[in-house]
């Protein structure tokens, strides 16, 4: 365990305990979590390093200090690696998750096994919110895409404390109209735009969840969240490439030209954006 400093924000004093290893700390956020570009193409999606201090998740942050206070002494943070599953499918939710960063994505999958991502979180969200409202079976798979810093909490206690709190109460609701409108969109982008537009798209939703333009992404996740062959993702990425907009070697995709690949993405990502902003907002905040 390895103590951080002692952060006093939103009227609450808190001690920051992180289960992080100690050598993975700097390592894992500067690999993974670099700053946002300093630059007019940076769209008001970007989010900032991600540490383990609980109140850098958007929505805890937005809570009133007694709801808020009222969660800190149940909450535990870590660290989750790329690949790691926290819901599957058809299960009933045990964790509610609030990243600091990095990103989630939430995976429909069929019957063969085959899967297509329908939604991404990252610290502007929360995975697992409705257990809140009682008990709750994930409607899809949440894995962990972009190593991410977490706070964690029981879902039986967060129903307790949702029970207790009206502001929590509301956080639950509101992502989840969050969560099923970029599912509708993610559906029509997936039906109606070419791969390439899609391609590019999802890049730059995994870049503002990231606060990066590096991302460690292999053919066979990249594949999977688009619901493509990994010779397409190939090809796309060749393609992509070739107009000077990222490059791509060993799974490690660098974006070199953002406001190119706003031009190249689909309507959908602006869309997104746009959406999640009003719908993240709460009313007098």
């Amino acid at each position: 365990m390895v103590s951080s400093p002692v952060s006093y924000r939103h009227g609450v004093l808190l001690i920051l305990v992180s289960t992080f290893p100690a050598e993975h700390d700097s390592e894992c956020i500067s690999n993974h979590c670099g700053k946002a570009p300093d630059r007019p193409g940076w769209k008001a999606a970007q989010l900032q390093a991600p540490s383990n201090d609980p109140l850098d998740n958007k929505l805890l942050a937005s809570l009133p200090p007694k709801d808020f206070g009222a969660l800190v002494p149940h909450l535990t943070t870590s660290l989750l690696p790329q690949g790691q599953v926290v819901h599957e499918a058809g299960a009933e939710v045990d964790y509610v998750y609030f990243p600091h960063g990095g990103m989630f994505s939430l995976l429909a999958v069929m019957r063969d096994g085959k899967t297509v991502e329908t939604a991404t979180v990252g610290r502007e969200g929360v995975v697992g919110a409705m257990a809140g409202l009682g008990l709750y079976r994930s409607q899809v798979r949440a894995m962990v895409q972009l190593p991410l810093p977490v706070s964690k909490i029981a879902a039986a206690v967060f129903r307790r404390a949702v029970s207790a709190s009206e502001p929590l109460r509301d956080i639950c609701v509101r992502y989840n109209e969050v969560m099923l409108a970029q599912a509708r969109i993610t559906a029509a982008c997936n039906a109606l735009h070419q791969v390439d537009e899609r391609f590019c798209r999802w890049l730059l939703q995994s870049a503002d969840r990231a606060a990066s333009n590096t991302l460690t992404l292999t053919q066979e996740l990249l594949a999977e969240m688009l619901g493509v062959r990994r010779t397409s993702v190939t090809e796309v990425a060749r393609r992509i490439q070739g107009k000077g907009v990222i490059s791509y070697a060993r799974g490690v995709i660098k974006i070199l030209d953002r406001n190119a690949l706003e031009r190249l993405s689909c309507e959908c990502y602006a869309t997104l954006v746009e959406q999640e902003a009003t719908l993240i907002s709460p009313a007098g905040h």
